[in-house]
């Protein structure tokens, strides 16, 4: 058997409700911290979904600060503004309650409040020294992971984007409760579940990383989250359905920080960073391309995938392939969600440009399955127009 290490976070709760206790959760977990900077952004405070967490932390004797600064795709000066902001209210806890870009400055301002390194010299991997304060994720979208991922990708320029990664940036614990994700419409729905569900594809299918661990995580996200993401979109009122969600995002992101991602993930960065597509979204356009690109590699383990997504699937391994590959895209389909990048503003002659930034993302490019040029890239991008 394969050497492998695997990491994840320490502590999960998975609780229809468990928000409401937050203070009571966090309290039994740092007996000793007193301020806490709860992280967020702007949307997600209007919904008064932040309140009964709020006030459980203050009924536990936590000063509560709040940051609700973070935009999706955060740039530098928003997580430099957070860090700031926990300087000058002496926090000591942080909890980022949101999305993944909530999560992710989250975790900066937790390894970078005490510390005296630059933002820009933890950009890459393992670069985080010391230690951080301790650290909560209450995630409101089932899509990123970001709870129990040691990831956080920032924005540094117009178009593009660098990732921290480091072991600091594990958190010391995450709260799943479904109750958050009660009011996130359809849309906002398929396209992070659809994420996820590229996650556990990708985790599955990693060149140099993959492990049993993550191999067991992954299908068991792939089988929640294609059994219940229809559902969610459907009727998002359904509690139940939507605890799956976030079960399976969580299990996909916990696949995905030991056995990364790869191609689908290096082709969509270029789409939201130009285009301003989400992040699910632009991963869902790309997403059947990239499969069929890779079957000459990979149809072995898509073949495995498809026994779970589509277990009606029959045939050779490519056929099983094709069977998911068409089951990702009736989804997308069912959803409602764009299906093509000409629905997003993507033209022809954008297309290079596309490709040439695709090819930077050599991180990603490193784990998939198969060997991808720019002519591989750009001929994916063409299929996905």
């Amino acid at each position: 058997m394969t050497a492998f290490a695997f990491s994840t976070v320490a502590h999960i709760v998975s609780e229809p409700g468990a928000a409401s206790r937050l203070g009571e959760i966090v309290r039994e977990r740092f007996p000793s911290s007193r301020r806490a900077l709860v992280v967020t952004d702007a949307g997600f405070l209007r919904t008064g979904l932040a309140e009964m967490p709020c006030l459980d932390l203050k009924r536990q004797g936590f000063t509560v600060s709040v940051f609700s600064g973070v935009v999706a795709d955060p740039p530098e000066d928003v997580v430099m503004a957070a860090v700031d902001f926990a300087r000058a209210n002496d926090t000591d806890l942080v909890i980022g309650l949101g999305g993944g870009s909530s999560m992710d400055v989250a975790k900066l301002v937790a390894v970078l409040t005490a510390s005296e390194q630059p933002l820009a010299e933890i950009y890459g991997i393992g670069k985080v020294t010391g230690s951080r304060l301790p650290l909560v994720q209450v995630p409101t979208t089932a899509g990123t992971g970001s709870e129990v991922t040691n990831i956080a990708i920032v924005t540094t320029g117009a178009t593009t984007k660098m990732g921290v990664v480091s072991p600091q940036l594990y958190a010391d614990l995450a709260v799943l409760d479904a109750a958050l994700t009660l009011g996130l419409p359809p849309m906002v729905t398929a396209a992070t579940g659809i994420d996820a569900m590229v996650h556990a594809i990708e985790a599955y299918t990693s060149r140099h990383k993959k492990n049993p661990l993550s191999d067991t995580l992954a299908r068991q996200a792939l089988e929640l989250l294609s059994r219940n993401l229809i559902p969610a979109c459907e009727n998002g009122s359904r509690l139940e359905v939507r605890q799956a969600m976030l079960l399976g995002a969580c299990l996909a992101g916990q696949a995905f920080s030991n056995a990364p991602v790869a191609a689908v993930h290096a082709l969509a960065y270029p789409v939201g960073g130009i285009f301003h597509v989400a992040h699910g979204l632009s991963n869902s356009l790309v997403l059947p391309h990239v499969l069929r690109f890779n079957a000459p590699a990979a149809a072995a383990l898509y073949a495995e995938l498809a026994a779970i997504a589509v277990p009606h699937a029959s045939g050779s391994a490519e056929a099983r392939t094709e069977a998911l590959i068409a089951a990702m895209q009736q989804t997308a389909r069912m959803t409602g969600i764009q299906t093509t990048l000409q629905q997003v503003g993507i033209k022809a002659e954008d297309l290079d440009r596309l490709a040439d930034d695709a090819m930077l993302q050599t991180r990603l490019l490193g784990n998939n399955p198969r060997d991808m040029t720019r002519e591989d890239a750009r001929a994916i991008y063409a299929a996905a127009l």
